[in-house]
């Protein structure tokens, strides 16, 4: 396993690279309001050890006096890595885009899961991905099940039969232990319209961008805080769950949009002392697109930018030009990547410099290249 300060470094890196800011960074710079308990609406007892996970950030967010929203999404990571204590036994680091609900959300963080969990890896794990569907699904999908368990109850195991009669997806999780688990319904057969619009448009992004990934009717969310799209990635010691998540979300900031979250998980293989954070170089380039198409290609190019080491930052999720040109104000870089629906369509880019205002056009074929000369 990487150290500490490498390992954050890395997620600092993907971050970055797809449009997810530091926690800490987002939280200097407000003032957080009065710690308040967890909403009254929220059972924490419903929720599995991912939701709680997801549960306690949210807290966080909330308690630092931020309101994700449609109109304002927020793109963000987090790790229980503190520099200056001692790793934790298991280390933790989530990805979210709290209150975008767009399938891009679900492609871009699949997208840097993926990155991350070949940095800390060195392999590529498969991504499994599925859609649990929206409210309307899961009812339609959980009278399959029952449907399921009394037809077949004879030639299922018993324990799962009984589970069945409280809990059909608990019963299903279950069988999936056992074999037989294919003759299983699938939640896609089930999808309502708009939960299947989603889904497909995100199947899309990934084909488009060149994203592996299975199609796993196998891979089930436990519990009510999940819905839409969920993913996952394994290798070793080492795992990434993902899931949309609606009623979470809308349990801490009013207004809020569906969100997505993944949670990276991994055994800390000593107990060191975790180094304090050295301050990082600031982004020397900043990706802007306008476009479906544009941000099809930032995707497909971010690997190979990070592989290229090239400081540049994005944020691939964001639909708002202003949002783009206000986060790229933030961090100041010396050049901005322009790249609308024209561009994308003829394949280049425009590279400005902020100072003079100074542009040219670069086709991508060459773009990596120029970049580094002038890095």
């Amino acid at each position: 396993m990487l150290k500490p300060a490498d390992l954050l470094n890395r997620t600092h890196a993907v971050g970055s690279l797809y449009g997810f800011v530091p926690f800490t960074d987002l939280a200097a710079e407000k003032r957080p309001s009065a710690k308040a308990p967890y909403p009254e609406s929220l059972s924490l007892e419903a929720l599995d050890e991912r939701g709680r996970d997801v549960a306690a950030f949210l807290k966080q967010v909330r308690d630092a006096g931020f309101t994700p929203s449609s109109a304002a999404p927020l793109f963000v990571w987090h790790t229980n890595i503190t520099p200056g204590r001692p790793v934790p036994k298991e280390i933790v680091i989530q990805f979210h885009a709290i209150s975008s609900d767009r399938p891009i959300a679900d492609a871009v963080l699949i997208r840097a899961a993926r990155a991350l969990m070949h940095d800390l890896t060195k392999a590529d794990p498969v991504v499994r991905v599925n859609s649990m569907g929206d409210k309307e699904t899961r009812n339609r999908f959980a009278r399959e099940l029952g449907n399921f368990f009394r037809k077949h109850d004879a030639t299922l195991p018993p324990q799962c039969t009984a589970c069945a009669k409280k809990d059909v997806l608990a019963a299903a999780h279950l069988l999936l232990r056992h074999e037989g688990k294919e003759t299983l319904p699938s939640p896609i057969d089930s999808l309502s319209e708009a939960s299947r619009k989603h889904f497909e448009e995100l199947l899309e992004y990934l084909e488009e961008t060149d994203t592996a990934y299975e199609l796993s009717p196998t891979l089930l969310t436990a519990g009510q805080a999940w819905t839409d799209t969920c993913f996952d990635l394994s290798y070793g010691n080492t795992e990434a769950w993902g899931a949309r998540y609606h009623d979470l979300a809308k349990a801490f900031f009013k207004g809020s949009a569906s969100s997505i979250g993944v949670v990276i998980r991994m055994k800390a293989e000593n107990r060191e002392m975790v180094p304090a954070a050295k301050k990082r170089s600031a982004a020397r380039f900043f990706f802007i697109h306008i476009g479906n198409e544009a941000k099809r290609v930032s995707i497909r190019m971010a690997e190979e930018m990070r592989k290229a080491h090239l400081p540049l930052a994005q944020a691939i999720g964001v639909e708002s030009l202003t949002e783009q040109m206000h986060r790229a104000e933030t961090l100041n870089p010396r050049y901005l990547l322009i790249m609308g629906r024209k561009e994308a369509l003829e394949q280049v880019v425009t590279l400005r410099e902020r100072d003079t205002y100074n542009e040219r056009a670069i086709p991508l074929a060459s773009l990596i290249t120029e970049l580094k000369q002038i890095a």
